[in-house]
């Protein structure tokens, strides 16, 4: 191993003398600019898209997309800040950072990792949560739009969400086999697709309201309020929920760390970011505008799962069932840093426990073999079993999701790259570039602010209501 690999690396042990067991070798990198975008669209493009078109809707015409044009500048700034941390100035030859504690760690120190490592995990714990809720969600519009083809559109089509939360846990169970991100370019893949193809209908179905309707509607003010005030709560949670949609520091290193090198990984995940960037932009852009453009003041929160149509019921059915179909792998995405880091302590905490180390290859009926570690299963089953709980017990925790985005969006995307840098690059105080950044991040910080505010008062408001 060259100098320029040196890393901090999970202790992979030899397991028992079992016949049955085997040796876990350490992942080889091969991702490149493909497999990044990827798991950066799987990451970053949720369903939330379908809901930007009520954001622009708050803000109007020229301060929507403005706003989200600002906001993928600001996000691309932070990953290319960010993409640099990855490798560590050693002494000895550069360290690799292979998640986003490691980086603060070495650059920033420990009381620092403490901070940062509690908000990220706390975000991708909350991600998955919400991604159950949200399932369920789209199950549930499947069979009220059938139940509205049938028997009409004022039919009491109600169903419950308990039962598809269930399913959705069992599935996630299943696909917590998938050892790690380096095997798991194919399901970003996959999720990608599916989230193009909602897009598309979302976009499709926006332009053919559009065109039915004959103009175009919406105004440059967006939609009217009783006073001021409530204007401005609308505005403060509409620039909160387009902040919130964009970055993806809380994996971005993860990813970054199964780019295969050379070529230099923050080179590849540059591109990666600037592609994936350009196709969240332009959907965003396009399902916000179009959505806006077709209904106006009367927008939904969410043009599929909110009812914004009811026909063709089978393209409505199609689109949810792609979203479903992305959040199965979104949650995977977003639950592998958390399984990652907690087996990586585990494996370092009882380095001589059999039930901790040791790997098991089974053979399944028509099925490839495969590698099975207990406590790996033990604690993914678990894990997936809380945020399936958690669903069950608060189904309106995607409120409270506002909040957590709200709380970690200027901390993960914006503080920890831009501290990072200054260490890395040995900024001076007060230099040109010093000010600049420290500007930057004070703006990312007042948007935080806004949209913590926003978010709030909207949960407020939800409950008296």
């Amino acid at each position: 191993m060259g100098a320029e690999d040196v890393v901090e690396q999970r202790p992979f042990i030899e397991a028992s003398s079992s016949s049955s067991s085997v040796i876990q070798e350490p992942p080889r990198r091969t991702g490149n600019v493909g497999s990044a975008v990827a798991h950066i669209i799987t990451g970053v493009i949720g369903a939330g898209v379908l809901s930007l078109a009520w954001s622009i809707a708050q803000l109007g015409w020229i301060v929507g997309p403005l706003s989200i044009f600002l906001l993928a500048g600001t996000t691309l700034v932070s990953t290319f800040l960010l993409s640099d941390a990855y490798r560590f100035p050693h002494p000895h030859g550069p360290v690799r950072n292979p998640t986003f504690m490691h980086a603060v760690k070495h650059y920033l120190g420990n009381k620092r990792t403490w901070v940062a490592g509690s908000l990220q995990f706390l975000t991708l714990y909350g991600t998955c949560v919400a991604y159950v809720i949200t399932t369920a969600t789209c199950m549930r519009a499947i069979l009220k739009s059938n139940c509205y083809h049938k028997e009409g559109h004022n039919a009491p089509c109600n169903y419950g969400d308990t039962l598809f939360m269930v399913l959705f846990g069992c599935i996630q169970i299943i696909m917590s086999f998938i050892p790690d991100l380096h095997n798991m370019a194919w399901v970003s893949v996959v999720a990608a697709i599916m989230s193009f193809t909602y897009s598309f209908i979302g976009l499709g179905l926006g332009i053919a309201q559009t065109i039915e309707n004959g103009r175009i509607m919406g105004s440059v003010t967006g939609v009217p309020a009783k006073n001021v005030v409530e204007k401005l709560w609308l505005i403060f949670q509409a620039l909160g929920d387009i902040a919130f949609a964009y970055p993806y520091s809380v994996i971005l290193l993860e990813i970054q760390d199964t780019l295969e090198s050379p070529p230099p990984e923050n080179q590849t995940m540059k591109k990666a970011s600037m592609v994936a960037i350009f196709i969240t932009t332009f959907f965003y852009l396009c399902c916000g505008c179009f959505g806006y453009a077709a209904f106006g003041n009367n927008t939904p929160g969410n043009l599929l799962t909110g009812f914004g149509f009811y026909e063709p019921y089978w393209l409505i059915d199609l689109a949810n069932v792609c979203i479903i179909l992305h959040l199965i792998g979104g949650y995977q995405i977003f639950s592998q840093p958390i399984y990652s880091s907690a087996e990586g302590w585990a494996s370092r905490k009882f380095p001589n426990s059999g039930f901790v180390n040791n790997f098991y290859k089974l053979k399944l009926p028509l099925l490839p073999s495969f590698q099975i570690n207990t406590f790996k299963f033990v604690f993914r089953t678990v894990y997936v079993i809380t945020t399936t709980g958690l669903g069950i017990l608060f189904p309106y925790f995607n409120q409270v999701l506002g909040v957590l985005g709200a709380m970690s969006f200027w901390p993960l995307a914006i503080y920890f790259p831009v501290e990072m840098y200054f260490v890395q690059k040995k900024i001076e105080a007060w230099s040109r570039k010093w000010i600049v950044l420290r500007c930057f991040s004070f703006v990312c910080f007042l948007v935080t602010v806004v949209g913590l505010i926003g978010s709030l008062e909207g949960i407020i408001s939800q409950k008296l209501g």
